[in-house]
């Protein structure tokens, strides 16, 4: 560098050209951040490549099914004969007069009991609706947390939170901030898959984003009809392609160079996996393979059967929500770190009978047919299978303004149920209880974030530890709260 180019050198130049020695400890400090530089050659352009966890881990992977709308803890969870006792009753004013509610009258509101008929299943006895039958045949398997409570009370909210840990936009979600600290094994794969069925999710792609982490770590959304991804199949010869990706990969790193951004090493990490997909993605989409008995456990050919909704999805829902659950369970196998299969909609303000019917009827035979089958392979002490919703659903009747007949139930962020299988989990349990109406929560509170930093604790993540540092604060994912439940650890 001669002197008139040393006089022309921008403060900006100076920090962040490596050929300047401090734009090349800036540029190694923030792959360090970012979990993007190793000892390996490469390393900074593999942001996958696995990683220890602080412990010893018991859940390796993770199938995250979420029920978005609310599901009704009290049809399908939660048995509350005294509910049934006083179906048609008020509440006490004193009980109402300071909760929100989104559409009922509290005036005239009325208590809703649930005509459905609970039955205890599996050696442990937990008492579960007629609705989920073959879910109820894995109880012995299944830790039910009745006892959930969120303070958001509409559905973005309250899906965020559950997502991100937080009610707002912008941050990373669980399956990003799981695949940011362990990586992936699956080379071919991404780390986090995004699987979904019935109406879109009402956040959009909000839910399953990156946030502040880089690129490499957000949900790639799966389609359910054609292509999974978009560009599969390519026009181009093979070997075109493969100069389209080397050149791109060149342009990028000696983009990378002159500006020091971590987050090109995510692209160059993105196209090099999209390439890998183009060979490996038709083959994961293709069940002929598949044992047909296998085929039929999930129910991958269902049709309604008769059933109508106007949520749900419509009748292709009973198809694709079987696909994916099988889907999910060969991304497992492959080594994909987490898989959300995103189900909409439970938001029963109405039509609570003939709607929660076929959404159960949905959901009931595949997520079944996936606990069994994963626990016959041997996948699921390594599995950790979550079915979450944002919240639960009132047990009062909505008698919204405008409608002549009460059918359906209210937000109900108060108290509600979720629960975990596989993965170090202690199954056969039941963590928490309710009120004899199922209002409030009457022992072992389980906040959102407890429920979060406790999948962390079984993948061997110490959720007050797994932080990134982002406009020069620490985040994580259970923000500033989170207890482990402890109960839930086998």
């Amino acid at each position: 560098m001669d002197a008139d180019q040393i006089l022309n050198l921008t403060r900006r130049d100076f920090l962040t050209t490596a050929a300047s020695g401090l734009g090349g400890l800036a540029l190694a400090s923030l792959f360090q951040a970012d979990n993007l530089l190793a000892g390996e050659p490469g390393a900074a352009r593999q942001p996958l490549s696995p990683r220890a966890p602080h412990f010893a881990p018991k859940a390796k992977q993770c199938i995250f099914l979420y029920m978005e709308g609310g599901t009704s803890q009290i049809d399908l969870f939660d048995p509350k004969p005294k509910l049934n006792e006083l179906n048609g009753q008020k509440l006490p004013d004193s009980m109402t007069e300071k909760v929100r509610f989104a559409f009922i009258q509290k005036d005239s509101a009325v208590l809703l009991g649930s005509p459905y008929k609970f039955h205890r299943r599996g050696q442990c006895g937990t008492e579960m609706s007629e609705l989920l039958p073959n879910i109820g045949s894995c109880a012995d398997d299944i830790a039910f947390v009745r006892s959930m409570h969120t303070e958001a009370f509409n559905h973005h909210p309250g899906e965020l939170l559950m997502y991100t840990g937080v009610q707002t936009l912008g941050r990373p979600s669980v399956g990003s901030w799981v695949t940011y600290a362990l990586g992936s094994p699956c080379q071919n794969l991404p780390g986090y898959v995004v699987l979904t069925a019935g109406r879109a999710p009402s956040g959009g792609n909000t839910m399953f984003s990156n946030g502040f982490l880089p690129s490499a770590y957000q949900g790639v959304l799966f389609h359910n009809h054609g292509d999974p991804v978009q560009d599969l199949n390519s026009p181009l010869s093979t070997e075109m392609r493969h100069y389209g990706f080397d050149a791109l990969r060149d342009l990028n790193q000696l983009r990378q160079k002159v500006v020091g951004d971590p987050e090109i090493a995510g692209r160059i990490a993105s196209y090099e996996m999209a390439a890998r997909m183009q060979v490996s993605a038709p083959e994961l989409m293709d069940f002929s393979g598949e044992n047909p008995a296998t085929l039929e456990a999930y129910g991958v050919d269902r049709d309604a059967g008769g059933l109508k909704t106007i949520r749900g999805g419509g009748p292709d829902a009973f198809k694709v929500f079987a696909r994916n659950c099988l889907l999910a369970r060969r991304m497992v196998e492959r080594g994909v770190r987490f898989v959300s299969i995103h189900h909409a909609s439970w938001d029963h303000h109405n039509d609570l009978d003939s709607d929660l019917k076929f959404n159960c009827r949905v959901v009931d035979q595949p997520v079944a047919a996936l606990l069994k089958d994963l626990k016959q392979r041997g996948l699921l002490d390594s599995t950790l299978v979550v079915w979450g919703s944002e919240f639960g659903r009132t047990p009062l009747g909505e008698n919204r303004a405008g409608f002549t007949k009460v059918t359906g139930r209210d937000h109900h962020p108060f108290a509600f149920t979720t629960w975990m299988a596989g993965g170090g989990v202690q199954g056969g349990q039941v963590i928490g209880a309710t009120d004899e109406l199922g209002w409030n929560i009457v022992s072992e509170p389980v906040h959102v974030n407890d429920f979060q930093a406790t999948m962390l604790q079984l993948f061997g993540l110490d959720h007050t530890k797994l932080v990134y540092r982002f406009q020069g604060r620490d985040f994580r994912l259970t923000d500033v709260k989170g207890e482990v439940v402890r109960r839930l650890l086998a």
